[in-house]
């Protein structure tokens, strides 16, 4: 990472005794220092200059011995530049002040009196941090995310995180696994990262959605034909079971496989051969099923429209995958990593979105999950008309409900806090791309106390 020269870093000192003006202008010859001694030289050079880091002065003119005034300083400086580090210096018996001053947005407080090498300390700490953020800000513009799991699958959630894991620890073991969960929660990105962690890496990774073929192509397209087997049938093809022969075979909607070729996909999985449409002969394959479905098998179990016996074949290892509702913050992670995706070609003026459009993001529920989200992504950064995504450009309604999840399962309300705590610090996180100070904001407490609840509930900053 390559930091700013000091010489080039900007830090404005709101303070009005002339005295210690000329003191901390002197000491921090390091930096460009900027000196406002009341609110609106305060704030016309945090305009003209955007300083990184401020030192705030609670007692300013015209109440020098109160703190109204420095608190309306600080509220111009964070709605005018949310992501400056202010820095609240304060008098005698004002801890609570400065306190509240942190609570605000503030970034961290000094008492008085000042100690030159003390308050130093935390400005370089300051620009420091200020360094890691705008370097963070480069790598997720320039697509790289350390919140890539199984197959580069995209999340910041516990609940993906913890399938992921879940996958590779089965991943080189010789068992059938199905993925179960809603359309569009990726499902086979899941699948591939699976074939990509196990010893059949090397094979083929072959894929077939069975709701999307007709079901007189069906059996063909699994087990093949041989030539003249049927009208058409020109000469002999592979089906997907033997192109996947060695490596792995997706069978996305499982669910929807007529019941006669449920028999004889059973037939495979209990033999390990297969005969092609027309041929007589038994063909060894070595061919590992990964299936997934967005049905109830149970009750098509219960139907008799799906065989049991076929079922327990292909779930030796089931795999519950979560809505992108129920993966808080997610939405908002996700949407960055497609507007970086399709915005150098489809409109390059585009570089973000507006906070209107992440709020948006984030309360919406998504029926139609992460596949829902890249298209109304890509939609939006095509009708955008300035450099900020906006609410407007979504199109999107705001969710009329919050997402219950599991709210029937709490069964007191420690448990039902904690599960509700946990929600809002992963979206604030999430909004403020990990910043501390900016997520405590959001949530409306204080960094202290956001570090309080992040180690609680041992969740990472």
């Amino acid at each position: 990472m390559s930091a700013t020269p000091p010489e080039a870093r900007k830090l404005l000192v709101v303070e009005d005794d002339s005295g210690l003006q000329a003191q901390l202008k002197w000491a921090y010859d390091d930096y460009q220092v900027l000196i406002a001694g009341d609110h609106d030289s305060a704030v016309d050079l945090l305009r003209a200059e955007e300083p990184d880091v401020v030192t705030l002065d609670l007692g300013l003119p015209p109440e020098p011995d109160g703190t109204r005034e420095g608190f309306r300083v600080l509220k111009a400086i964070l709605d005018a530049k949310p992501d400056t580090k202010v820095i609240v210096v304060s008098g005698h018996g004002e801890r609570a002040s400065a306190l509240a001053a942190i609570a605000s947005g503030a970034w961290d407080f000094y008492q008085k009196p000042i100690d030159i090498e003390e308050l130093g300390l935390i400005v370089r700490r300051a620009f420091h941090v200020r360094d890691l953020e705008v370097e963070n800000s480069r790598l997720s513009e320039q697509g790289t995310t350390d919140n890539r799991v199984l197959g580069g699958m995209i999340t910041g959630a516990p609940e993906m995180v913890k399938v992921a894991r879940t996958i590779e620890r089965v991943a080189d073991l010789d068992v059938s696994v199905m993925l179960l969960g809603a359309s569009g929660t990726g499902k086979e990105l899941l699948a591939r990262g699976l074939h990509e962690a196990s010893a059949r890496r090397d094979g083929a990774f072959v894929a077939i959605n069975c709701a999307a073929i007709p079901e007189s192509l069906l059996e063909s397209e699994l087990f093949g034909h041989e030539k003249g087997a049927f009208t058409g049938a020109v000469k002999t093809t592979e089906g997907k079971i033997e192109l996947a022969h060695g490596g792995t075979l997706f069978l996305d909607e499982v669910g929807d496989i007529p019941l006669p070729l449920q028999v004889k996909l059973l037939r495979f999985l209990q033999e390990r051969t297969i005969e092609r449409i027309g041929g007589r002969k038994a063909i060894a394959v070595d061919t590992r099923i990964v299936c997934a479905t967005h049905r109830d098998l149970d009750a098509m179990i219960a139907d008799g429209s799906f065989r049991d016996d076929l079922y327990y074949r292909l779930a030796e290892m089931v795999v519950k995958i979560p809505t992108l509702a129920g993966r808080p913050g997610d939405a908002v992670l996700l949407a960055r990593h497609f507007l970086h995706q399709y915005a150098p070609t489809m409109n390059p003026a585009v570089r973000g979105f507006a906070p209107d459009a992440l709020h948006a993001i984030d309360e919406a529920r998504w029926p139609g999950n992460v596949r829902e989200l890249e298209n109304r992504i890509k939609r939006a950064v095509i009708m955008a008309d300035g450099k900020l995504v906006t609410k407007g450009d979504l199109d999107l309604a705001r969710a009329a409900n919050e997402n219950e999840g599991d709210e029937a399962a709490w069964l007191n309300l420690r448990s039902a806090r904690e599960a509700a705590d946990r929600v809002a610090i992963r979206r604030a996180m999430t909004q403020s791309e990990g910043n501390i100070s900016s997520a405590a904001k959001l949530l409306g407490i204080s960094r202290p106390t956001l570090y309080d609840l992040l180690k609680q509930y041992r969740m990472q900053a």
